[in-house]
């Protein structure tokens, strides 16, 4: 154990996870967030309890949330004297709050918390030209008519235009879509095989659905109890006739189907010290053993998406594990070709003495053992849910098998990568 105390998850609960902009038009992240901690607080008999924190944020932040988390305690069941921390790591956001949370547990600065995240793209701020913020400042404190006149000459109907927030790396101009073109060229990944991830990934969302795994983790809203981007009849000949989504050359081979989808949802996980548990009278899942974060420069040259390789080396180095040391894996599938060229960069032993600094490579990882459940893929990506989403499930799986050990590894945007290990 990499943390000086057992830290224990105690529960989970999302939302379905639905494409963006269609049934969650009008739901804010506070909407969203706060529907799954109402579900955790109801069924893990929270209601009026204190906790020692709730950790949460969102990717997409709209500025009437900069204080997320706090609000959605304030709106929830909890003891309102519960205090609330927003925090941001893009796709990692959920996996990085559980993270926060259990280091809290394991230095016995609080007992119990919750981690979450949440995102939607279907309640975007459309935001106002820098220019036109500087001209009513300048507006403003202009003191005189002259003065005042004079900036209002400068006036251009172009300032009031518009903006969408993109999904875009500011230091590039590209977008993770794009990004990971550059990733499946360098590493020779072809359209056959990332097709193929996405239907394995979209064939066991839709069996865990049918053997009743996510009835206990994905709460009714409005009577939807399902996410809606599970596609059991989809074949690899429907995957094949796709168009490429970014390079649209004959060279492009992303697609709408072998790429998550922009998604709206939220999720929370409930952890604990195994003496709350007991007292609290809830069971243990799993627990949550360690956590590492990374980074790699891709303004120079990495690949956006292949930091999580380095926090994984690095995740097992500290625990004295092999990559072969898990009985399943929780790889976030934001592309089927990121998650490919994540497997093959641990199978280069050029690539691991290079970057991650080891004299052999990690090696294969037996691929029936991957998102067993389903993946990203398939069930759908609101960035910082993602974490929430696997870390639950994780858990669940555990439990379910009765024994047990998951690694988790997550990409993120500004070439990041969150990696954690669950065991039982």
């Amino acid at each position: 154990m990499s943390f000086g105390k057992k830290v224990a998850i105690l529960g989970g609960s999302r939302t379905p996870f639905v494409k963006s902009q269609t049934i969650y038009i009008g739901k804010s992240n506070q909407d969203l967030l706060g529907a799954a901690l109402s579900d955790l607080v109801a069924k893990t008999n929270l209601n009026g309890k204190l906790l020692g924190d709730l950790v949460a944020g969102a990717v997409m932040n709209h500025p009437f949330d900069w204080n997320l988390a706090r609000e959605v305690v304030l709106g929830s069941r909890l003891s309102p004297e519960t205090p609330g921390l927003t925090i941001q790591r893009a796709c990692g956001t959920g996996l990085e709050a559980a993270n926060i949370v259990a280091l809290k547990i394991a230095a016995d600065q609080i007992q119990v918390g919750v981690a979450g995240g949440t995102d939607t793209n279907s309640d975007i701020p459309l935001i106002g030209q820098r220019e036109l913020t500087h001209f009513l400042i300048h507006l403003k404190n202009a003191k005189t008519f002259k003065e005042k006149l004079s900036v209002l000459c400068k006036f251009r109907f172009s300032l009031l235009k518009p903006l969408l927030p993109e999904v875009r790396e500011p230091r590039t101009g590209l977008s993770m879509g794009e990004h990971c073109e550059l990733m499946v060229k360098e590493w020779h990944i072809s359209r056959k095989e990332q097709d193929e991830i996405a239907f394995r990934s979209h064939q066991n969302a839709a069996k865990a659905y049918e053997d009743g795994f996510y009835n206990d983790l994905v709460i009714n809203l409005d009577g939807l109890t399902a996410d809606s981007i599970v596609r059991k009849d989809t074949s690899l000949d429907r995957l094949a006739a796709l168009k490429p989504a970014f390079d649209k050359s004959k060279a492009g081979t992303l697609t709408a189907g072998n790429s998550s989808p922009l998604t709206d949802g939220a999720s929370v996980v409930l952890l604990g010290s195994p003496e709350w548990a007991q007292v609290n009278q809830l069971e243990i899942l799993a627990y949550f053993v360690d956590c590492e974060v990374a980074a790699v420069d891709f303004v120079h040259g990495a690949g956006l998406l292949m930091a999580p390789t380095v926090a994984v080396s690095r995740l097992l180095l500290r625990n004295k594990l092999s990559l072969q040391d898990f009985d399943y894996y929780e790889i976030h599938e934001a592309f089927a070709g990121q998650l490919l060229c994540t497997l093959k960069a641990w199978e280069s032993a050029e690539y691991c003495k290079k970057v991650l600094g080891v004299e052999r490579p990690l090696g294969s990882i037996d691929r029936s053992k991957m998102n067993i459940k389903g993946g990203s893929l398939a069930l759908g990506h609101p960035f910082a849910a993602t974490g929430g989403r696997i870390v639950a499930a994780a858990a669940k799986i555990l439990r379910d098998n009765g024994k047990g050990r998951i690694l988790i590894s997550i990409c993120t945007a500004g070439g990041m990568g969150v990696a954690a290990i669950v065991e039982r």
